[in-house]
């Protein structure tokens, strides 16, 4: 299948509202087509084509070359298709998808797979706060797919999450999965303060103590120790994440956890799972 390649031509200091770069809106459009669709670079319209290079038409498969870090909703609400950037990636990148799949070689900003209905999100390097989240005055945030960084991320991600998974390889930020409704967040570093603050329901898995006790984990007292036991559904997420590639030890897939319920503010079935070593 033929691919569309847009070639950044200019470094770009003001940012770029480019909502139309989605497999969606490029499936069926000639070249000429693709080079006239309208982006907003600040408060000016301007034509795709002045921004990008581009090459190829009629291809549901997009290639973006360059530092489009000041490029936001790239991928916004698409439905099927693929995305690779080979570069830094902006704001809202795929928000509300439901189909398809983005890689990311850079990093990634804010927003990103904010309310995503499905598809897969993977990101090379790091990403920003807000990861999966709900938009402000929404009631919920990611509902399906994966997002996958496997760089470090921000504050609150899977903010107000209902389903999906989010695994992050590095370490996450503050307020990790804050009123979170289910779903399952993975972070293989080091999680930040409050996380699980007003969680309802879903399961945040951390392994913090096993590979870093030089940073204590610190759980908001809301949280209560349970058990010890070994997961069983969490087998099936790792060995998922082994499957697209990523590096994750047997004993993580086979060992014991501790498990934490609450919040006990909220409805308190949300869980926290604590990889215990050597149990």
């Amino acid at each position: 299948m033929e691919e569309i390649t847009l070639t950044l031509k200019e470094s770009l200091t003001i940012p770029v509202e480019a909502d139309v770069i989605c497999p969606d809106l490029l499936a069926e459009k000639s070249h000429r087509e693709i080079e006239s669709l309208p982006l907003y670079h600040g408060n000016r319209e301007r034509r795709l084509g002045e921004l990008f290079e581009v090459r190829g038409e009629r291809s549901v498969r997009i290639m973006i070359e360059g530092d489009v870090s000041r490029v936001k909703k790239i991928g916004y609400g698409m439905t099927k298709g693929k995305i690779v950037i080979k570069g830094n990636a902006g704001m809202h990148l795929g928000a509300a998808m439901s189909n398809g799949e983005i890689i990311v070689e850079g990093n990634a900003s804010d927003w990103l797979g904010a309310e995503m209905k499905g598809g897969v999100i993977r990101i090379k390097g790091d990403a920003g706060n807000l990861v999966g989240a709900a938009y402000r005055g929404s009631k919920s945030g990611m509902n399906q797919g994966m997002i996958i960084i496997e760089g470090n991320s921000g504050n609150e991600v899977g903010e107000r999450m209902r389903k999906g998974t989010i695994a992050i390889m590095g370490s996450a930020g503050d307020f990790l999965g804050a009123s979170m409704t289910g779903g399952t967040i993975i972070v293989f570093g080091r999680i930040g303060m409050r996380s699980g603050a007003e969680m309802r329901r879903g399961t945040i898995v951390t392994f913090q103590e096993g590979d870093d006790t030089a940073v204590p984990l610190q759980l908001l007292p809301t949280f209560r120790c349970d058990c010890t036991y070994h997961p069983v559904f969490l087998r099936v997420y790792l060995k998922t994440l082994q499957r697209h590639g990523l590096k994750i030890k047997e004993e993580y897939v086979t060992g014991n956890y501790r498990r934490y319920n609450g919040d006990i503010v909220e409805l308190g079935k949300g869980e926290i799972l604590v990889y215990e070593p050597g149990a």
